[in-house]
């Protein structure tokens, strides 16, 4: 997910080739998935040690694929620091004037409903958007259900309880070539889940994409 604006030019990349291990790489072959998706490091943090997220800055190869990643989705469940990291592709139309290629991922992220689990945020500047006070997995397992497109978790907790609650069927990870040493795991903590490797993905600035499926 493009949690930050800057987009890191990568002149002369390789279009890496694509993988598939298991069938189907497009989110939209089955309706009402639900997945996971993140920027990753070698060692497992999606944040550094103090929060931040510069290290994931995406080249255009990379950033015009995870645009076309979450196209088909229909829903983000967010909590509240993914969410306001998220809202600037909607509050701040100076993004998508810097170029066709963040104009096209501001409308996809405007196009797309988002569901905010917070209990400190009263109000939100994003059109599309409604507040919970808690996660609900029974009410989120209905949801996936009756999608008619697939949904998105965002952030590392909110993730980790839909993985215990066996919500999640596909997680892809973006892993960078750095090793970060601490901050915010990938996920945080919570019981085994065994996956299968359906994808993956070289780019050419050396960011490896894998698309897993949970296996129940």
């Amino acid at each position: 997910m493009l949690a930050r604006p800057g987009v890191a030019r990568n002149a002369g990349v390789a279009s890496g080739d694509v993988l598939r291990l298991t069938g189907g790489g497009d989110l939209g072959d089955c309706m009402g998935k639900l997945i996971y998706v993140a920027n990753v490091s070698v060692d497992g943090y999606v944040e550094d040690a103090h929060g931040g997220l510069d290290w994931a800055g995406p080249s255009e190869e990379v950033f015009a694929f995870i645009t076309d990643l979450v196209r088909p989705v229909g829903t983000y469940l967010l909590g509240r620091r993914m969410y306001e990291t998220m809202a600037v592709w909607e509050v701040d139309p100076g993004l998508a004037a810097q170029s066709e290629l963040m104009a096209d991922f501001a409308r996809v992220w405007q196009a797309a409903d988002k569901v905010v689990y917070t209990t400190t945020l009263q109000a939100v500047p994003t059109a599309r958007t409604r507040l919970e006070g808690h996660f609900d997995p029974e009410a989120v397992r209905a949801m996936t259900a009756a999608a008619a497109s697939d949904m998105m978790v965002g952030g590392a907790t909110l993730a980790t309880h839909a993985f215990d609650a066996g919500l999640v069927d596909e997680c892809h990870l973006f892993v960078y070539p750095l090793l970060l040493g601490r901050g915010t795991p990938v996920l945080a903590g919570g019981a085994p889940v065994h996956l299968e490797l359906a994808e993956e993905h070289r780019f050419g600035n050396g960011v490896g994409y894998l698309r897993y499926r949970t296996l129940r």
